[in-house]
């Protein structure tokens, strides 16, 4: 799963990027720093694995993992080429999410392309150029929909549906905000409107704020994304990237001197995995204790089918124990004398945390 990270030049995505991942992304103090996309894939925090760990004397550890895509700072005109628009823009569809860093900090020193700093106006460029691109993608759609609706009736539902979606795009509401039935969707699914896709903020603050109340400019981010029911992060890029080159008790000092319980990045990390409806079953042994990523509503088989094929196609019964009861007893023999221990079939509902051992025929 990929989550691109956004934002105007300037607003410090570079510097979130290198710290999320420490691969070393080029960071400068000018527009269109960042030309082609660094990638870089990051495990997803979860202390439920070291605990696993030391229960069954593992000799590995894997987390689940997501994967940041540091895109171009986009500017107004991105939707019609300006800038590195058309890559930009080409670059947020092969993602399945956005993370937008909005610049919520004065400082004289770093350059805002706009001239000053208006979280709110930064937000709404980018919002008016994804919705542009939007709007053309989508009038393609209706025309090519009216084309076909003469022939084959199905497409007049599809041309219907995108005009309703034109109206509320034409009116600047994003695509994620209107209210579609699920079959309506399913419809517009395939025309991968960069709007659709699900965006978390991340307000960048500076260092002398940490700790404090949201100055203004945070205050007018978490506002606006409360509209569209957006979730918002407030940390400071800078420090951020400082506790990034930390490990162990310096890494804890740090934060337990600027009065935080765990780094902004991991919150980031975290939120992201959850944007994407993402959950995580575990498996646990002396060889390894894994973290495997599954969509949240997956049944048994599926997701017995993330270790492999065979596993889903063999798939006779999951058994399964909580990860809070496992903990709680102390041992997997203590939970099974309790009857904690539960066979499941292929109509089973995964649930965060289960520690799972499938059972299949080859």
């Amino acid at each position: 799963m990929k989550i691109g990270i956004v934002g105007l030049p300037n607003v410090g995505k570079s510097t979130l990027f290198n710290s999320i991942t420490n691969a070393g992304a080029e960071c400068a103090n000018y527009p269109f720093c960042t030309i082609e996309p660094n990638v870089g894939v990051v495990p997803v925090p979860d202390e439920r694995l070291d605990v696993l760990a030391k229960m069954y004397d593992s000799d590995k550890i894997t987390h689940a993992i997501i994967e940041f895509v540091d895109i171009a700072g986009l500017v107004k005109g991105a939707s019609k080429g300006e800038g590195l628009g058309n890559k930009f823009l080409s670059h947020i569809r092969e993602t399945d999410s956005i993370l937008e860093v909005v610049r919520c900090f004065e400082d004289s020193n770093i350059v805002h392309v706009e001239g000053n700093v208006n979280p709110i106006r930064d937000i709404d460029t980018i919002n008016l150029e994804l919705i542009l691109a939007d709007l053309d993608t989508v009038n393609k759609r209706i025309e090519r929909a009216s084309k076909l609706a003469k022939g084959d009736k199905k497409y007049i539902q599809e041309e219907e549906n995108f005009k309703k979606v034109k109206q509320e795009l034409e009116n600047g509401k994003p695509a994620r905000m209107i209210e579609l039935s699920e079959d309506e969707k399913e419809i517009i699914k395939d025309a991968f409107l960069l709007t659709m896709k699900p965006i978390l903020y991340v307000a960048n603050i500076c260092e002398n704020d940490i700790g404090k109340e949201d100055n203004i400019y945070v205050k007018q981010v978490k506002e606006y994304a409360k509209q569209e029911n957006a979730e918002v992060i407030t940390l400071c890029v800078k420090i951020e990237e400082e506790l990034s080159s930390l490990e162990g008790n310096d890494k804890k000092e740090m934060l337990e001197a600027l009065g935080l319980e765990e780094s902004g990045l991991d919150k980031v990390i975290k939120s992201s995995y959850n944007l994407l409806g993402l959950m995580s079953y575990l498996t646990a042994g002396k060889k390894e204790v894994r973290a495997w990523t599954i969509k949240k509503g997956t049944k048994a088989p599926q997701a017995a089918g993330k270790i492999h094929s065979d596993f889903e196609r063999g798939f006779i019964k999951a058994e399964i124990v909580s990860y809070n009861d496992l903990v709680k007893n102390g041992s997997y023999q203590k939970v099974k004398e309790l009857g904690l221990v539960r066979l499941e079939g292929k109509d089973y509902i995964m649930q965060e945390g289960d520690i799972v051992e499938f059972k299949f025929n080859v």
